[in-house]
């Protein structure tokens, strides 16, 4: 075991085995420190070696507090190169522990202790997030360079045996001279032809403006727009559904602009559990004509659950658990021919989006599950009329 290993290229001189070195912290300290561990590369592996000289990319061990963009140099002269330029983040949301009923039952880790110690482990390999206290001692605010890094962190911690609630994400505003300024991105766009009408719609309904398209004469064309951060959240998953999977996008941050205006979110209401137990399909036979349901015949629900999206654009609290009664002239099972539709299936990506303020998304290593952020029906209630 040799500790952390620094991975960077030599720029002047020659580093040995064993030789002290002084590192260039980012604030503008200097702390000095030994090498005790000097790494070279031959082909796919790492191999030990004794000196390393200009031009190669070696791994140094010996230091455990630095950090990305940090320079080390000669103790009788330390000169720092030009640090590494990370871009700010622009998304932020909230990670909390796992509320729910049904907290505990999937995963292994699942105290607020585990979910920030794996948070702050995080940061030290993925600079270009940040952490944050709220003033609950339960929430953490993590904010990144979008919604598709955050959203790879959640998976890859649901994959780990976490379990947590997140919120929706919002977008980093800053205040200058009392106007309010929001991050803006460069989007890159490249897709067959035939579906530059519809993808050109939809970036102009979530405030986005063309400047630049380029006919390859392949079939295929490169568009390029300029529009908010907030317009990029759950963009992709749309788009890839609208090019049929053919289209590659990319975005880069573009600096900040005055706020934009209002982009449009999602118009319908929900369909929330009013009580704890098991779907059935007599109750979701009855619920499909008010708008598209999340959850199958057997799936456990729980008050405050949301087992649907309404068609309308207020909330409505169902009972799905609801059976058929039995009579004494027909037994429970009799007439029940109705055709249900299949439950819609979300990805993480889709459910972000699908949040509202009010609204919290459950995360397990076995399902994605939304949930209002106040679970009794009462509670909830209560808040509004205030």
């Amino acid at each position: 075991y040799v500790g952390r290993l620094l991975i960077g290229r030599i720029f002047n001189g020659r580093l040995h085995k064993g030789q002290d070195v002084t590192l260039c912290r980012l604030d503008g300290s200097h702390i000095t420190a030994r090498v005790t561990g000097l790494y070279g590369t031959q082909g796919l592996r790492r191999v030990e070696i004794d000196e390393a000289g200009p031009g190669d990319i070696v791994a140094v061990a010996g230091l455990e507090t630095a950090s990305i963009g940090e320079t080390l140099s000669d103790p009788e002269d330390p000169r720092p190169l030009p640090p590494i330029k990370v871009d700010e983040p622009t998304l932020a949301m909230l990670f909390s522990i796992n509320s729910s009923p049904m907290s505990g039952r999937e995963g292994q880790h699942v105290t607020s202790s585990k979910l920030k110690q794996r948070l702050a482990k995080e940061l030290l390999t993925n600079v270009s997030l940040r952490m944050e206290e709220t003033d609950s001692p339960d929430t953490s605010k993590v904010s990144g360079r979008g919604e598709l890094q955050l959203a790879i962190l959640i998976e890859m911690m649901r994959r780990e045996g976490y379990e947590m609630s997140v919120g929706k994400p919002e977008v980093l505003t800053r205040e200058v001279d009392g106007q309010r300024l929001e991050p803006m991105e460069i989007l890159v766009v490249d897709c067959p032809d035939q579906f530059i009408g519809v993808v050109t719609q939809k970036i102009g309904i979530r405030r986005g403006r063309m400047i630049k398209m380029v006919n390859h004469g392949t079939g295929r064309v490169r568009l390029e727009f300029r529009l908010p951060s907030r317009g990029l959240i759950g963009f992709r998953t749309e788009f890839l559904t609208d090019t049929r999977g053919t289209g590659i996008l990319n975005h880069l941050f573009d600096g900040y602009e005055p706020w934009q205006g209002e982009i449009p979110h999602r118009a319908t209401g929900a369909l929330v559990a009013d009580r704890p137990g098991r779907a059935t399909a007599y109750a979701i036979g009855h619920l499909q004509p008010r708008g598209v349901l999340f959850a199958a015949p057997g799936d456990e629900v729980y008050e405050g659950m949301i087992v649907g999206e309404n068609s309308r654009d207020n909330d409505i609290d169902v009972n799905i658990t609801k059976e058929k009664k039995l009579t004494n002239m027909r037994a429970s099972t009799d007439e029940s021919t109705v055709q249900l539709v299949p439950p819609r299936v979300m990805s993480l990506e889709q459910a972000l989006e699908f949040l509202r303020e009010d609204e919290l998304l459950e995360v397990t290593p076995k399902a994605f599950r939304l949930r209002k952020r106040i679970l009794p029906a009462l509670k909830r209630k209560g808040v509004r009329f205030n």
